[in-house]
């Protein structure tokens, strides 16, 4: 497949502008305020090295002590405008607005893009010879340990590429990959000509989450070596996860020509057929799996759940003596389970088919913790901050776009029934369960440490404060918008946690609210193998306690901005398709299209859980399932009477 031309380079920003000497202006009076910060103590810096200092202490996530940096730097160098606009950038984050808007006119206009001078280009052979020594020297301490001993060493070398590749794949190591590509940002315009620099830095963007940004450095990457296996894998990963999969199959499909493929080219491979409905071609790939691996439990799993019908007796067998092998990690024996469990369900051997889905479970608990506190608390603090009368107060704020629908809710509740209804709509586009709205409340977490916590922080903010985030938000989730509709629809379920943070920055965005009963949608969680990111699901008392954590908030929005989110009970759906099917249109200001009535038929990328079930029409069949349960949902009931 031809690789298509990478986007131009992006000019480098500018970290080394010629000092000259202070102008009045603005400047002026904000130096006023950092002379304390120049002590007779301070480490003689020069301006250079100060600055490369702070860009790598931002990039580390430790930017209080980048401010301090940059204050240091300006009180003996004044007119250092990069300085000025980094400064800016950083009191942004951290919430000190007023600062902010000082620092940057006290930067004046950045310059034409043609004058700033590129980043030093470091020696490809001393770079590469400069990590192998590092990793050596790191190859036998814990990854919280290597990274104190790198940070530390950071500080004294802020402008070494590779000391800040080796410091960022220790973060990668610890699932830290925001903070990677922070640091790996930093170390490309150290050295803008390093492959593996530009690789890691679109694998811990994958790895977070952020594969629009990704597709472009890994394009960057195969103009100059288009063959590599690696880069083409990653490429297609990414594509799959921003809806483009008849792209990255095409890719999938190229590459396992040229190779006999991975275990986990083909899963992706399967799953990228399987989200475009080929089910039976992902069957076939799922059975090459088996072959590969035939102790893989993911691979198990996704086989017995597109399978229409019971299991054949070899199958189950192949998967017991899967789970009887003495080798098995555990990683491998918790999904195996479920999949033996969803095998025995479809049997109706329901007893043997939960002792299964408990001893997954358990499995599952042994390597994650879960704290219930954590959400019990967010939930009363969020009841505490946001109440009607802040509402009533900031009814002017926001952005006044309404293109976005957020549908919300717990998982398995039937919100991907929800997208793939409004999706058939000509003006809505699917797009996936998008993180936008998380990553905006964490980074109002961080950047309120010092003052009010998120949300109480919304409290105080600023009117404009609210429309940039959601002008943020639409930013941020264009490259997910494929079609150009008038409206699409982002189906983060944990999305309920901030349904007032959406209101306040998109006060024109729709919200739906996906509810079923709550023992049959607890069940359906339990019985869900999700890889990651809902821990909750692992334990029926769990689950029960998040569902009454969900419904209290819920019921707070329905109190304090009534008739703002519009509900949509699985059970009514599944009774009146046709009228609920209208009143969700007409709460979304959309005329009734015929398509949306046969959804199943609907050709779109679909990357839940529910891809398969929503391939079909609704059955009733699915209301009362839990029931064959019953005898053992006791912990799951209790929790929801509690």
């Amino acid at each position: 497949m031809p690789v298509e031309k990478p986007p131009a380079a992006p000019k480098l920003a500018d970290p080394y502008r010629t000092i000259r000497e202070p102008s009045p202006g603005p400047a002026s009076g904000l130096l006023a305020g950092l002379k304390p910060v120049a002590t007779t103590k301070a480490p003689a810096r020069s301006p250079q090295f100060a600055f490369d200092l702070a860009l790598t202490l931002a990039a580390m996530g430790e930017p209080a002590e980048a401010i301090a940096t940059l204050r240091e730097l300006l009180v003996r160098a004044p007119g250092f405008p990069g300085a000025w606009r980094k400064l800016a950038d950083l009191l942004e984050q951290t919430g000190d607005f007023a600062a902010a808007a000082q620092a940057r006119a006290a930067a004046g206009p950045a310059p034409p893009s043609g004058n700033m001078p590129q980043a030093r280009p470091a020696s490809r052979g001393k770079h590469e010879a400069a990590e192998r020594a590092l990793r050596a020297l790191m190859a036998d301490k814990p990854a919280d340990t290597a990274e104190l001993l790198l940070r530390d060493r950071a500080r004294q070398a802020p402008d070494d590429a590779a000391l800040l590749h080796v410091l960022a794949e220790t973060m990668m190591r610890q699932r830290r990959h925001a903070d990677a590509a922070r640091l790996l940002e930093r170390g490309l315009d150290l050295a803008p000509g390093s492959a593996a620099v530009r690789h890691s830095l679109a694998l811990a963007l994958f790895r977070e989450g952020r594969e629009a940004a990704s597709i472009p450095h890994i394009e960057q990457l195969l103009a100059h070596d288009p063959s590599r296996a690696s880069y083409r894998i990653l490429l297609a990963s990414c594509l799959a996860m921003t809806g483009q999969l008849d792209r990255a199959i095409a890719i999938y499909e190229d590459v396992l020509k040229q190779t006999q493929g991975t275990l986990d080219l083909w899963l992706s491979y399967a799953q990228a057929l399987k989200n475009v409905g080929r089910r039976a071609d992902s069957v076939r790939a799922l059975r090459t799996c088996t072959e590969i691996a035939p102790h893989s439990g993911q691979t198990w799993w996704n086989l017995v759940n597109q399978m229409s019908g019971p299991p054949a007796a070899a199958d189950i067998a192949a998967m017991r003596a899967a789970l009887d092998g003495a080798l098995l990690a555990s990683e491998e024996r918790f999904p195996l389970h479920y999949a033996i469990a969803h095998a025995l369900e479809k049997t109706g051997d329901f007893a043997a088919s939960f002792a299964h889905y408990e001893a997954g479970a358990r499995h599952y608990r042994q390597r994650n913790v879960y704290r219930a506190d954590e959400i019990s608390r967010q939930v009363a603090r969020t009841k505490a901050a946001l109440s009607a009368t802040l509402f009533a107060e900031r009814s002017d704020c926001g952005l006044a776009d309404a293109a976005p629908i957020f549908v919300l809710g717990m998982p398995r509740a039937g919100s991907t029934l929800v997208e793939q209804i409004l999706a058939s709509h000509s003006e809505v586009e699917g797009t996936r369960e998008l993180a936008e709205i998380s990553q905006i409340a964490r980074d109002l977490e961080s950047a309120s440490r010092n003052t009010a916590r998120y949300p109480e922080c919304l409290a105080t903010m600023r009117r404009e404060d609210f429309a940039s985030l959601g002008a943020r938000y639409i930013e941020q989730t264009r490259p997910h918008r494929q079609r150009g509709t008038r409206f699409f629809i982002d189906k983060m379920p944990s999305n309920w946690l901030h349904a007032g943070l959406i209101h306040l920055i998109l006060p024109r965005a729709r919200i739906i609210d996906a509810r079923r009963h709550p023992m049959a949608n607890g069940f359906a969680a339990f019985k869900m193998f999700f890889p990651q990111g809902q821990d909750f699901s692992y334990d029926l008392g769990d689950i029960g306690r998040y569902y009454n954590d969900y419904r209290t908030l819920m019921d707070h929005f329905d109190k304090v901005l009534p008739n703002r989110i519009h509900r949509v009970i699985y059970e009514d759906m599944v009774a009146d398709t046709e009228g609920e099917i209208r009143r969700l249109l007409a709460y979304c200001g959309l005329k009734f299209e015929p398509a949306c009535l046969r959804f199943w038929e609907t050709r779109r990328a679909v990357t839940t859980a529910s891809a398969g079930q929503v391939r079909q029409p609704i059955f009733r069949e699915s209301l009362d399932h839990w029931r064959n349960y019953e005898p053992w949902l006791g912990p799951l009931k209790n929790a929801l009477a509690s």
